[in-house]
């Protein structure tokens, strides 16, 4: 009930964001199911790659999706994520969970501080795509979800709304495609290092791909400058929840000391 709970939230956010139930999905497992970090971050690259491909088809049959942007961002995001997996097994859960806190602040603020575009902003489609800057932010966005196990997508929507020119309801439907290219590739280069609990993951796509086609329905009734706004303080609040549920590891304090990990049991228990 819990795990499908999560998938639910997790669905409605994708379709409404494009990235941002990727961003919840690791503290939401982590926080609110008691699974380890480890797992819950090979846990999330499966349920959010699935999920976003699902909504990726909707978001084609309603004509957001651009897909020549989205084979070129995928392509060398799927390679960074392969690289960033094999950096993730030298780091403990916790930092990891840090790292990502910090990446979300750092999209916050930029989705933030870009809010007041011009009213004519969404309707806009810049001059042509910056191919190498795309390329290059896409592998750095691999490799962030390789480590912290998140699709990019609150790193991806700025990237396509800035640097391939799209409006803001195009870069969200794109965004998705790219997702789940992304995070197909995290997921290869985790799953051989950390034990996937597969029945718990089941409940959670179910839940996830429920809740996608509603999200998917709500965020086209939003305006885009509505979509960045309200993106950017979800992200503020996630990161700092995580960042105070791991206060610790920056204090001086045991590793993994958050209460998910001895929670681990119970978690199965309830997806058993």
């Amino acid at each position: 009930m819990l795990l499908g709970a999560i998938g639910l939230l997790l669905g409605l956010l994708l379709g409404i964001l494009g990235g941002g139930g990727s961003i919840l999905t690791v503290p939401a497992l982590v926080y609110g199911a008691g699974i380890a970090p480890k797992p819950a971050i090979a846990m999330s690259l499966a349920v959010v790659g699935v999920t976003s491909a699902v909504g990726s088809v909707w978001q084609w049959r309603r004509g957001k999706l651009q897909s020549r942007v989205a084979l070129l961002f995928g392509l060398s995001a799927m390679a960074g994520a392969l690289v960033g997996a094999r950096l993730a097994v030298l780091l403990r859960g916790d930092v990891q969970l840090l790292l990502l806190a910090m990446v979300m602040v750092a999209a916050a603020v930029g989705m933030l501080r870009g809010s007041g575009a011009p009213a004519g902003a969404e309707q806009r489609l810049a001059a042509p795509p910056r191919t190498m800057l795309l390329g290059t932010t896409g592998v750095v966005v691999g490799i962030m979800t390789g480590i912290v196990g998140i699709g990019g997508g609150f790193l991806i929507v700025p990237a396509l709304t800035l640097l391939a020119g799209l409006p803001m309801a195009d870069a969200v439907g794109t965004s998705l495609v790219i997702i789940a290219m992304n995070s197909a590739a995290g997921f290869v280069g985790t799953a051989g290092h950390v034990a996937v609990p597969w029945q718990a993951t089941a409940v959670v796509i179910v839940g996830a791909i429920v809740g996608i086609a509603a999200g998917t329905r709500i965020g086209g009734r939003l305006s885009a400058t509505q979509l960045q706004r309200g993106f950017a303080v979800f992200l503020l609040g996630v990161a700092a929840f995580v960042v105070y549920a791991n206060r610790a590891l920056l204090t001086g304090g045991p590793p993994d000391g958050s209460r998910a990990t001895a929670r681990v049991a119970v978690s199965a228990t309830i997806t058993a």
